[in-house]
């Protein structure tokens, strides 16, 4: 047998297609020749397969060798096509039996030893060869996380010789099992914020509503402290959720741990962030920070140092939950449902307001200051709170005990309940059709609505934030309906446009 093929899977966002890796060995001069659309890491294998075939004490055939990845059209990139290689050419040249590569899949970069390296994508792969009921093979220090995806079967393997071995009946394997060690860090508790009841207030709605969040306040005030303890009061990842944030970890680089798996992600990038990392992109696209921070929350401090530019493109994803990257081979989705979280001082030297300190800035240098956040990226941020600075004595005081997050935790549980059995949504993801039947209001109440929005200055986006947030208070109190009370709470939320 000249002609073999062995199945193994590439890597296209959190997507990982089906790739049929066909070697052919035909008589003729000496060559090694790779086709498929390969990039350069995939050429680039041609030696490292060698060395790690002579290596591992197996024949390198001296004959003409076409290896095809099909199919062709298909972007192939990274070193995941070494292991598939070499038991291509291993196979076509009759040193191992073609049967045994049935219904199997191989990922796998060799080192010259025929030692398996860890590869980016090992989630999303499982994920394609448990819909395939295939057994999928990956360096062993792939194993644990490709393990957590149900259904699947993985094998790890240390060494290019010791899979032959099982792929020849002369050894036995144990299917690999998630890392026991996964299990939930502990989160940064509530109850270390002294004071600031407003702003926990504020953090517990948007945690039961999952709506974005910008504290504004001087420095010192806890707005980084307060927005780091937003993960902790937020409920428990589903499964499918797990899997989801896990293929993103993994598709950005070689992941060998399931550790931090079970809780939702708290991503911060530096202010200097560019596009490219914040949304994601590259030649071959790859996702960004908003992607990363799917299913958890993004934190951007010093909200008005980042480029304008780069905030701007947060827009289209705060509205679908997703964010699409086109480059001239390929156009690539990756899911960014997050949290917004955001803080800023209220002016260039930060104390405009403050009790303590004077503000040495002009009004035109507050205003410019402001001017950098744009109307439409705050008409997507639903709550929008000003902090004070906190007593001394406060602060310092060792006696007073604060709620922790465990006891927040429940309350939100219960309110997203509550909004799950009603809408199937929680409440930031209402449209406007399913808004409009949880929000019915008085006649009373929609005018004093109708008056905020004039006084206030507000969008009719921003009305239907005001009316989601009101809708999160009420579920907060158990309330059937939404009274006076939540939409005023709600509206107060608001008044940082008036500052504008």
């Amino acid at each position: 047998m000249e002609l073999s093929t062995v199945l193994s899977r590439a890597q296209r966002g959190i997507e990982a297609p089906l790739v049929r890796v066909e070697t052919h060995i035909s008589n003729g001069l000496p060559a090694f020749n790779i086709v498929g659309l390969p990039a350069t890491a995939v050429r680039e294998s041609k030696e490292r397969v060698r060395s790690a075939i002579m290596n591992s004490h197996f024949d390198w055939p001296d004959r003409r060798l076409t290896v095809n990845l099909a199919p062709a059209d298909l972007p192939k990139d990274g070193g995941r096509f070494d292991l598939p290689i070499a038991l291509g050419i291993l196979a076509a040249s009759e040193q191992l039996p073609l049967p045994a590569l049935q219904d199997r899949e191989f990922i796998g970069e060799l080192a010259l030893n025929g030692e398996l390296r860890p590869v980016s994508g090992s989630v999303a792969a499982a994920i394609g060869s448990s819909r395939q009921q295939h057994i999928l093979v990956v360096p062993a220090a792939n194993a644990a996380i490709a393990a957590i995806v149900p259904g699947t079967k993985i094998v790890a393997a240390g060494q290019l010789l010791e899979l032959c071995a099982w792929l020849q009946g002369a050894a036995d394997v144990e299917f690999a099992k998630p890392d026991p060690d996964s299990s939930i860090e502990a989160c940064p508790d509530l109850a270390q914020v002294r004071g600031q009841a407003l702003g926990k207030r504020a953090l517990e709605i948007a945690a039961a509503g999952g709506h974005n969040l910008l504290f504004t306040g001087p420095p010192g005030t806890g707005k980084t402290m307060l927005a780091s303890r937003l993960p902790g009061i937020l409920p428990e990842l589903e499964p499918q959720e797990r899997l989801e944030i896990m293929a993103l970890r993994s598709a950005t680089e070689p992941t060998t741990s399931s550790a931090g798996c079970w809780q939702r992600p708290f991503r911060a990038p530096h202010h200097s962030a560019s596009a490219q990392a914040l949304v994601g992109g590259g030649v071959l696209p790859r996702p960004g920070e908003i992607s990363l921070a799917h299913q958890g929350v993004l934190f951007l401090d010093e909200l008005p140092e980042f480029p304008r530019r780069v905030l701007e493109m947060l827009r289209e994803p705060l509205e679908s939950g997703e964010v699409t990257i086109s480059r001239a081979l390929q156009q690539l989705t990756f899911p960014a449902r997050f949290q917004f979280v955001a803080a800023m001082n209220p002016c260039p030297c930060g104390f405009d307001g403050d009790s303590q300190r004077d503000c040495r800035c002009t009004s035109d240098q507050i205003q410019r200051y402001r001017a950098r956040l744009s109307g439409p990226l705050l008409d997507r941020i639903d709550l929008l709170v000003s902090l004070s600075r906190v007593p001394a004595g406060l602060l310092l005081n060792q006696q007073q005990e604060a709620e922790p997050s465990a006891s927040v935790r429940q309350r939100v549980q219960q309110a997203r309940r509550l909004a799950l059995a009603r809408s199937g949504v929680i409440n930031a993801g209402l449209n406007a059709s399913q808004l409009e039947q949880v929000c019915r209001l008085q006649t009373q109440d929609r005018r004093m609505l109708e008056q905020a929005m004039d006084t206030l200055g507000l969008t009719f986006r921003a009305c239907q934030r005001v009316l989601r947030v009101a809708r999160s208070i009420a579920d907060l109190t158990g309330a059937i309906d939404l009274e006076r009370p939540h939409l005023i709470e709600a509206l107060g939320y608001r008044q940082f446009d008036s500052q504008e």
